[in-house]
């Protein structure tokens, strides 16, 4: 399969999934959506491995890690993706999950004091600036509808997709530390979804949230194709992508999601944005897609010349 058809089925996928979760939401709590979800991807990847021949088992100390990276990318970030998106058009989420580009390089720098670059922090401001206009109007809003005995609900939500997209680049960190203890991407990921599901299930039950089986068809399509497509083929696609082209230009997809989600927002969903949330839409990818063109570091080894597949999670919309 060429590399354009590559980028192209893991672009699309991603940009329809951030709508393919409104499909879910209403049937059943988020949380148990996450679960179903995730569940039914990692019984996918595991019987992917033993298929390749594969053994399951991961020492402690990977485990250690798998089950951070499982919290932050695969509990935290969804279950916060999922609530945001009872008050948010989906388009608008997408558009967040672009500033993980930034986010990522601030994690690395608390964790490991990765220096970030000039450029960065510029394309940061730029980013701030861009999403403070498409979200200046609903924001207004919300704090007239506090004002009047409302309850704010757009708030929590940008909330809630904030925190889901921290949580996804807190998630892209561990990654490194997880493919220090193994190289098996498709066996790390299939028990970091796991140990996702695990937490989330266990969160759900705890918090009294029934585990009910819906009717309506077009839920279990999404079921289906967030699962399979969203959170298996895509990321497959992706992978290979990685080793043939580099992360450089791999994470461009980063870029395209979003407008791919927005235009099926307006579609799809009846978004209509105004003159400024475009003109904020414009300004934020374009200051990821700056930030994205910055010269990749010389390589001081042979080794260091490999494409690193945990570096360039920070564009990816990982929660659709």
């Amino acid at each position: 399969m060429s590399s354009p058809l590559l980028f192209a089925i893991a672009a699309l996928i991603w940009g329809s999934t951030f709508f393919a979760i409104t499909l879910q939401l209403g049937e059943v709590a988020p949380a148990v959506s996450v679960v179903y979800r995730f569940g039914l991807a990692a019984a996918t990847l595991f019987a992917w491995c033993l298929l390749r021949g594969d053994k399951l088992r991961l020492p402690w100390r990977a485990q250690r890690w798998v089950m951070l990276q499982g919290f932050f990318t695969f509990a935290l970030s969804y279950v916060c993706t999922y609530g945001s998106e009872q008050y948010l058009v989906s388009g608008l989420v997408a558009v967040l999950f672009a500033l993980m580009v930034f986010w990522t390089p601030i994690c690395s720098r608390i964790a490991f004091g990765t220096p970030i670059s000039w450029r960065t922090w510029a394309a940061g401001m730029i980013a701030i600036a861009g999403v403070t206009m498409l979200f200046y109007h609903s924001i207004a809003g919300a704090w007239q509808d506090i004002a009047g005995g409302g309850s704010g609900h757009f708030l929590l939500g940008l909330a809630l997709a904030l925190v889901a997209t921290i949580a996804s680049s807190a998630g892209t960190v561990v990654v490194a530390k997880v493919r220090e203890q193994s190289s098996n991407l498709m066996l790390t990921m299939a028990w970091s979804m796991f140990w996702g599901t695990s937490m989330v299930a266990l969160w759900a039950l705890a918090t009294g949230q029934q585990f009910v089986l819906p009717a309506a068809p077009r839920y279990w399509m999404a079921l289906l194709y967030l699962s399979l497509f969203g959170s298996v083929i895509a990321f497959n696609a992706y992978f290979t992508l990685i080793n043939r082209i580099g992360s450089q230009k791999a994470v461009y997809i980063g870029v395209v999601t979003p407008v791919i989600s927005v235009l099926l927002s307006i579609q799809l969903e009846h978004y209509r944005p105004g003159p400024v949330e475009w003109l904020g839409m414009v300004v934020c990818l374009a200051s990821v897609a700056w930030a994205l063109r910055a010269p990749a570091p010389a390589a001081a080894s042979p080794a260091s010349t490999q494409p690193a597949p945990d570096a360039c999670l920070a564009a990816i919309p990982e929660v659709p």
